[in-house]
């Protein structure tokens, strides 16, 4: 039967249903090609939904059943099992059910046992009708769950008096939650009728508010769509305020739902515990107060190496500040290291020790001082990522190639926007090292001289003359706050660069935020020119699912002495539709305002660049040339540069050896720790290398424009 083996195809980009299999459409209801549409009725439906299993078998379909009287959702092979035992089933008696903010289609069941569905629609509406029915479900079994399980405490109402008087609330003050839903008490199809917890349920009243909460979002949703489409003086639903106030309403109640999820599983656990069940090992508080106050990880005191611990060195002279190092050209070799980082993926596996951390967390929280788990790290440190935003240096040299101010801008904006795919190895949802205070990172690149060379149309002459060398050195130059220094120069085209970064994470519920603090400045000393720069704020979200990495913000970049400007524009995805990594900019020059280059794309694809000349220019940053940086072996290297201090780290990750990587990052931990409890003692203050204190910020304490020398060779 070949139409019964067609392919499904999922959207890369955007996660989007493309094509529902032959001879199966989306989940209906039965209800006769009704439209999707709220409503306040307990409805049984069923249908296809794409299902995500684990890493390797990805999504796959499965037909879906929503069982009211029982109050379960079911799932089968395909429809023509239905009559056979379920493939699974969830109780959705004290669940969550979340829509995603990772795309449009998908939504997450929550069982109160801590087992979770992660499924996809075909798309928006299909996604919304599935969720209004299992909120719907989740409120009637859970309501029935409390009343055979009454608690003592005090029961609260989300309905006030205010918003009963609200022309969006459909309820009347009067009506409780039972009786607008026409459930009586002794409903006999709830699985939970006849069953008795041993222990009262503290999170009773959390639920009841969390349902009449949900009701009062399906009134505003209801109430908002009910509005006349025609055009008129009146409001309509698609109203930008009504669509945004729809919009917050859902990732309110979405955040809401992921933090109630979290404390079920605590109380789960907890309940366990008491009636000698199995336990948990992550919900123990004492191990929460180690990862909040001494830093350590929660994986760190589990395995031993191999003979025995390893030791906690004490502080010696290669950890304390010395004089700048000269770095010998001839030392480098072009990096042979080939390490892609693999996405994370489902975290089912370390679900529990992600939920153990958050459980922890306050929203707003700052982040500097808690250990992360080893198993997100990639395999470089923050400094050597910072010089990976170079990997396209035979841009960065051309900047000062550009005939007027104007170009140079636009030259610059180019650049700028091409630097981060590879920077930020495009979306993948790992963070780097984080420095210790005095560790550095050397490398350099070379790029070929010459139009042709530079823009690969043609094989470098016999006799090609020197390349240009782009120079890259960074420095942790505080630790707390966690504040990096990096330069680069090419003195032969008399440019360089200068920057400092306060990396400021923020937890946000289930996403955590990470702003880039700081400053840079491009000098082109050819043309007297400076461009100062900042850098966006960096987001991961999902982070209990599969977690994914976007930027987002405002980024400013000034030249005062040739008067023009640009704005760059990070857009984080909307919770309602939108493509992700979506980027847009505009190059003006001041004293005019007029627009001389326009922007659009994504920072981690496709770019196209718009001319007041009528004239387009498309750069796709997955094809540009990566030139690879060259740095000194690892032998040849500083005890505190990058690559040699965290060398064990990154040994163990490649072997995919969690509890070996996590004791290596554990010892280096602590001896940071000891050195700064050393220097508070001795009142020693820190001295760094290579860069100077100047102002708020920091500055390279050799640039190129200081530099007299260097300065002069290249003239």
């Amino acid at each position: 039967m070949q139409g019964e083996t067609a392919a499904v195809r999922v959207a890369e980009n955007e996660g989007k249903v493309d094509a529902f299999p032959p001879n199966r459409t989306p989940s209906s209801g039965r209800a006769g090609g009704k439209s999707w549409q709220y409503s306040d009725h307990m409805e049984n439906i069923d249908g296809y939904l794409m299902k995500y299993t684990n890493l390797v078998t990805g999504w796959q379909y499965r037909f879906f059943v929503l069982n009211n009287e029982a109050g379960l959702l079911e799932y089968f092979v395909n429809e023509q099992s239905r009559s056979q035992k379920p493939r699974g089933s969830l109780p959705l008696a004290g669940a969550v059910i979340s829509p995603s903010d990772e795309d449009s289609h998908t939504f997450t069941v929550n069982a109160i046992s801590g087992e979770q569905y992660k499924l996809r629609a075909s798309d928006a509406k299909e996604r919304q009708h599935w969720v209004s029915r299992l909120q719907i479900c989740t409120q009637h079994h859970t309501e029935a769950l409390g009343k055979s399980n009454p608690a003592p405490s005090r029961r609260y109402s989300v309905a006030s008096q205010s918003s009963a008087s609200s022309p969006m609330s459909l309820r009347r003050p009067s009506q409780s939650t039972s009786a607008l839903f026409g459930w009586t008490q002794n409903h006999k199809g709830s699985v939970y009728s006849s069953r008795k917890s041993l222990m009262p349920d503290h999170l009773l009243d959390a639920r009841e508010m969390m349902s009449q909460a949900q009701g009062q979002h399906r009134d505003l949703i209801q109430s908002i769509e009910g509005l006349p489409a025609a055009p008129g003086p009146g409001l309509s639903p698609l109203d930008q305020d009504l669509l945004m106030l729809k919009a917050t309403s859902m990732a309110t109640m979405s955040c809401l739902s992921e933090c109630l999820h979290i404390l079920q599983l605590q109380q789960v656990a907890r309940q366990r515990a008491a009636l000698g069940g199995p336990t948990i090992e992550w919900l123990e508080p004492k191990v929460a107060d180690e990862v909040l106050k001494n830093g350590s990880s929660p994986l760190g005191n589990h395995t031993p190496l191999e003979g025995g611990r390893l030791p906690l060195s004490a502080p010696d002279a290669c950890s304390c500040s010395e004089e700048q190092e000269e770095v010998d050209p001839e030392d480098e070799v072009e990096d042979s290291f080939m390490d892609t980082e693999e996405d994370l993926g489902a975290v089912e596996e370390e679900r529990s020790v992600i939920l153990h951390l958050l459980s922890q967390l306050k929203l707003g929280m700052d982040l500097t001082r808690v250990v992360l788990p080893t198993f997100i790290l990639e395999k470089r440190s923050l400094l050597e990522m910072y010089a990976d935003f170079m990997s396209h240096p035979e841009l960065f040299v051309t900047v000062t190639d550009g005939n007027s101010p104007e170009d140079r801008m636009i030259r610059f904006v180019e650049y700028y926007l091409t630097s981060f795919h590879e920077g930020r190895k495009g979306a993948i949802a790992k963070k780097p090292y984080n420095p210790i205070i005095g560790e550095t990172f050397h490398c350099s690149w070379r790029v070929p001289r010459g139009p042709e060379a530079l823009q690969g149309e043609a094989e470098p002459p016999a006799e090609a003359p020197e390349p240009y060398q782009v120079r890259f050195v960074a420095e942790q130059v505080s630790h707390h706050p966690p504040v990096s220094g990096f330069y680069a120069e090419c003195p032969e085209r008399q440019m360089c660069v200068n920057t400092h970064v306060w990396t400021k994470s923020k937890f946000m519920g289930m996403s955590i935020g990470v702003s880039m603090i700081g400053e840079g400045c491009l000098h082109l000393l050819e043309h007297d020119e400076e461009y100062t720069f900042t850098l966006p704020c960096a987001y991961a979200r999902s982070i209990l699912t599969v977690p994914w990495v976007e930027l987002g913000g405002k980024v400013n970049i000034a030249c005062n002495k040739s008067g023009y400007s640009a704005v760059i524009t990070f857009q984080t995805k909307p919770f309602y539709g939108g493509k992700l990594h979506k980027v847009t900019a505009e190059v003006k020059h001041n004293s005019t305002n007029a627009v001389v280059c326009r922007v659009q794309g994504e920072w981690n694809g496709v770019l196209e660049f718009s001319y007041t000349s009528g004239e387009t220019k498309v750069v796709d940053v997955t094809k540009l040339p990566v030139t690879r940086k060259r740095v000194r072996p690892i032998e040849k290297q500083a005890p505190t540069e990058s690559r040699r201090l965290w060398q064990h780290v990154t040994e163990a990750l490649r072997q995919k050896d969690i509890d070996k990587a996590t004791e290596h990052k554990r010892v280096l931990e602590e001896r940071q720790r000891a050195e700064e409890r050393q220097r508070a003692e001795t009142e020693t203050p820190w001295r760094t290398r290579y860069f100077d204190r100047e102002g708020e910020g920091w500055a390279y304490s050799k640039p190129l424009w200081k530099n007299s020398k260097s300065y002069v060779s290249c003239l």
